[in-house]
């Protein structure tokens, strides 16, 4: 089976188009999301419609339930903030039902799928680094592989032999004593310093796992966001990746 896995979309269509056509060239059989659908860019509608549409499993980001009102305001910085408050005006009224029915974790026979630690799912704390890898990778039990989101850095965590580190390879071959925890980027707000859309394709028939980057188109996505009156920063920040 292959599969794509993208996270931290956060309304960003251009990035999001762009992740999706590159999902199909490589025949992509079915589509997940870590979370944060919304939040942040100017077409939180638009990325709703095409989750819809590729019939894509999506979990809970804090930012999408920050617009519905599950996750309370004080949680958020000033920008975030300001971003949620301009999507709950501009959303069509159906989808905040959408994002309230969200789950926290969804699991099959070949993932997990998070947006932060599998500990307190709906807390949303972030996965970050070894220590809060090896609260998530306690709770895998029989799951050889999660996906996460949230922290909009890719990162592949690996446990062999009870040894939990950071993998230096975004392509793997997946060893059968291995547990893998797997942050796909973020497709329409990166913060490692790469303004390209970050997304991952698993694929569990050759057991291989690929972080890949695709350009978009940056200035139309930062201009939309000034259009809308949302921060500038916030437009800023997708042409540095940061």
């Amino acid at each position: 089976m292959r599969y794509a896995i993208l996270s931290d979309i956060h309304g960003n269509l251009e990035a999001l188009q762009a992740v999706i056509e590159a999902c199909q060239a490589e025949k992509v059989e079915a589509f997940f999301c870590s979370g944060d659908i919304v939040g942040y860019g100017a077409n939180p509608n638009e990325c709703i419609d095409l989750m819809r549409q590729f019939r894509v499993q999506c979990v809970a980001g804090n930012h999408d339930w920050g617009v519905s009102g599950k996750v309370d305001l004080n949680y958020f910085n000033p920008e975030a903030k300001e971003a949620i408050l301009w999507t709950r005006k501009n959303l069509i009224f159906d989808y905040f039902a959408w994002l309230d029915d969200l789950k926290t974790v969804f699991k099959n026979e070949d993932l997990i799928l998070a947006h932060g630690e599998l500990d307190a799912p709906s807390l949303f704390d972030y996965l970050k680094d070894i220590d809060h890898a090896a609260k998530t990778f306690s709770l895998m039990m029989s799951t050889q592989v999660c996906f996460v989101g949230h922290t909009h850095v890719p990162r592949i965590f690996i446990q062999e032999e009870n040894k939990n580190f950071q993998s230096e390879e975004f392509s793997l071959k997946l060893k059968p004593s291995c547990k893998y925890i797997v942050n796909a980027g973020s497709v329409g707000q990166p913060r490692d310093g790469n303004p390209k859309a970050s997304f991952c394709l698993y694929n569990t028939d050759n057991e291989t796992l690929e972080i890949r980057r695709v350009a978009y188109d940056v200035k139309s996505a930062a201009d939309k966001i000034l259009k809308a009156g949302l921060p500038d920063m916030l437009s800023y920040r997708l042409s540095v990746g940061y």
